[in-house]
């Protein structure tokens, strides 16, 4: 196995060259079946490091990564330094002392958060040679990308899993038998910041803004701000969650911040450009999930703020130019969670949830981040592009909260449009604690009828929790068959993937086996096959072992075709996409 290093500025780990290169009788430890029961295990509670994280893997040495990449330690003149004493003396001394007497829920506890493998890794330069077992076939020519929350450094408060700093793992698959891994922090101005001052300050909108407490940390923040110990103008999110590859460009997304734009390099390593505006055009935070039309190549977005109205926007972007459209202003009572969205052949299909912000329960103890108990979930239904909201039908759909929508189409020439998404209840169950209620994810068919503004919701599967997946992405906005989903057991592990055959029922479910568990699939189309022929891909960990490896299965026989063994454990994470090797010849390193 060989390591090339092409990005100078790294945090890294070394690749360690396979305990075997010999050749392989195919096998598999993962099985396919219908309608089985998958195995349930207890999660492992582990406390993480109090500074620098470290990697946790049962047989390898824990590497701390090294922070003198980054910028060095800013300047600072004598009022700045003065400043700086203070407010850090003012953290430790105060601010520190009071969060440690909070009792933390499972949702923000870092021993919970982080534990086994959701817990951080160091950097990895490229690595090639890896071990396949089985072959890449040959419609598989591109780079596979998945994100996921990677934290540089130990919480010093609470910690949600959406709260650590953003990292994509890519696969870069170039035969039958080659295939580069990497894995790069997406260089944010938060990570770049934070690394230069050797600590954690910018503030963790889950896990830490929690009462009396969470607005220390919010004046901290605009007090460092202030006297420019920190640098806010630019953006303060981590590009974390979901990741789409539009107009030559591959986009890192998290909706507390602009998107990232990162290259992906001849070699397979990954190069963070910048904060991605849209050329001058978005000067907001965009959601994780934009749609890519698959017909016209558009780009829909959605855009919210939690403290001033307007508290979303809707907005589009040319496939071709990279124009982006003036935004439009959703007229909304509060501000509202919104992760996802959907969109047809001709609509924008926009929830308006029970989840909710309000600030004003912090000074009161609590979450900003809440379930509104008493407002009735809706869906909006926006003709794709108007340029004001005087046309959108809200649709009331009761006790229905959908995380994710994997997709929606029209019915009836129009009159009906049709959303498959996953219900999760309770509606807040990823934000707080609720020891009294049982996570539920159950993949629904929702009707709203235009003409009656009524809606119906069916229950597509039941008994089994899927959330996490994709359709095939060239029928996006159009009526499709099958849905590819993660099983979310034991939650908040994935024990296999579930193809949903959304006309009959029918679930095909692949298991990765015991103790092994993975994430979102990700389903790559054959071109110019039928809705199933392709093939889905996703990481896979080993909790025995300690060992995780990328699958390759047949997306019409839920068969495995190959396996890529890797050089360092993955982490469980969120989104991902693939990059065709056509698509990579034409991306662009800028606007």
């Amino acid at each position: 196995m060989a390591c090339s290093l092409s990005f100078s500025h790294t945090l890294t780990s070394p690749c360690p060259k396979p305990k075997c290169n010999k050749p392989h009788r195919y096998s598999s430890n993962s099985t396919c079946m219908v309608l089985s029961t998958p195995h349930i295990t207890s999660i492992p509670i582990t406390r993480p490091s109090r500074t620098i994280i470290k990697p946790q893997s049962p047989k390898t040495k824990p590497q701390t990564p090294s922070l003198n990449i980054f910028n060095t330690k800013p300047t600072l003149n004598p009022v700045q330094k003065f400043f700086s004493s203070t407010l850090d003396t003012l953290e430790k001394n105060l601010l520190v002392p009071l969060e440690k007497k909070q009792p933390l829920s499972q949702t923000v506890d870092p021993t919970v958060q982080l534990s086994g493998n959701f817990a951080p890794v160091p950097e990895s330069p490229p690595c090639n040679g890896l071990e396949i077992i089985g072959k890449i076939p040959s419609e598989l020519r591109g780079t596979y990308l998945r994100n996921g929350a990677n934290p540089l450094f130990s919480p010093e408060a609470g910690h949600h899993l959406f709260d650590g700093d953003g990292m994509i793992h890519a696969i870069n698959l170039t035969g039958p038998k080659e295939a580069t891994y990497t894995c790069r922090f997406t260089r944010t101005s938060r990570l770049t910041q934070e690394a230069s001052l050797g600590r954690p300050v910018f503030p963790k909108a889950i896990g830490e803004l929690h009462g009396h407490t969470g607005l220390g940390r919010l004046a901290l923040f605009h007090l460092r701000s202030a006297v420019g110990l920190i640098d806010s103008s630019k953006g303060i999110g981590a590009a974390n969650a979901g990741l789409v590859y539009f107009n030559g460009h591959l986009l890192a997304m998290s909706e507390d911040d602009l998107p990232y734009h990162v290259k992906i390099t001849n070699g397979g390593d990954l190069e963070t450009i910048g904060r991605y505006d849209f050329l001058g055009r978005l000067d907001s935070p965009m959601i994780a999930h934009p749609k890519v039309d698959p017909v016209t190549g558009e780009l829909f977005a959605l855009s919210y703020d939690i403290i001033k109205k307007p508290y979303l926007k809707y907005f589009r972007v040319n496939g071709s130019t990279g124009k982006k459209s003036a935004d439009v202003a959703i007229n909304l009572e509060k501000p509202t969670m919104i992760h996802d969205f959907a969109i047809t052949e001709n609509y924008a299909v926009i929830p308006d949830q029970q989840v909710v912000f309000d600030l004003s329960k912090m000074l009161h103890g609590g979450s900003p981040v809440m379930c509104d108990n008493k407002k009735k979930s809706r869906f909006g239904i926006l003709p794709k592009y108007d340029q004001n909201d005087q046309n959108i039908q809200w649709i009331e759909v009761p006790n229905c909260f959908c995380f994710h929508l994997w997709n929606a189409w029209e019915e009836d020439d129009g009159n009906t449009v049709v959303i498959i998404g996953s219900c999760m209840t309770p509606p807040d169950a990823i934000f707080n604690d609720d020891s009294a209620c049982t996570m539920q994810s159950v993949l629904s068919e929702i009707r709203l009828d235009l003409h009656t503004g009524r809606s119906t919701r069916r229950e597509i599967v039941t008994g089994t929790n899927l959330e996490a997946g994709q359709v095939n992405k060239t029928l996006l906005g159009r009526k499709t068959r099958y849905v590819y989903l993660a099983i979310a057991e034991p939650w908040p592990k994935c024990s296999g993937i579930a193809k949903v055959d959304l006309e009959t029922g029918t679930v095909t479910k692949y298991l990765y086996g015991k103790n092994r568990y993975g994430g979102e699939p990700t389903f790559i189309p054959t071109k110019g096959g039928k809705e199933d022929e392709g093939y889905v891909v996703g990481f896979v960990h080993d909790d025995r072992t300690g060992k995780s490896e990328l699958v390759v299965i047949n997306g019409t026989t839920m068969e495995t075709e190959a396996t890529v063994k890797l050089p360092s454990r993955v982490p469980y994470g969120f989104h991902g996409t693939f990059v065709s090797e056509e698509e990579l010849s034409w991306q662009k390193r800028s606007d």
